[in-house]
């Protein structure tokens, strides 16, 4: 007997592509190219947050408005570690990654 197909669930923005989980959504929707390398440049003073996308400014320097489900703690003025995350098991890559201080 076929399995039933499950219906799409829709992804709020701000848990989508370029968001900021659970708190900023992309300015407009940033639409998934499966099979291609896409182009971050991410600059994260404090809580302000700008994120580009193949050249496209999603979020301009936005306030992040508290910690995201994702930190480790909330002492949030020290170093920590940076996560890269993807959803979907076994489709997402990463390559060509540099962190530099903001100046």
């Amino acid at each position: 007997m076929p399995v039933p197909a499950v219906p799409a669930v829709p992804v709020p923005p701000e848990r989508g592509l370029a968001g900021i989980y659970g708190y900023l959504a992309p300015s407009t929707p940033a639409e998934r190219k499966p099979g291609i390398w896409r182009a971050y440049d991410i600059t994260l003073i404090g809580r302000r947050v700008t994120v580009v996308l193949d050249g496209v400014k999603l979020i301009d320097d936005k306030e992040i408005p508290g910690i995201t489900g994702g930190a480790l703690d909330s002492h949030e003025a020290l170093p920590g570690p940076i996560y890269l995350q993807g959803g979907e098991v076994g489709h997402v890559a990463f390559r060509n990654i540099a962190v530099t201080p903001a100046k």
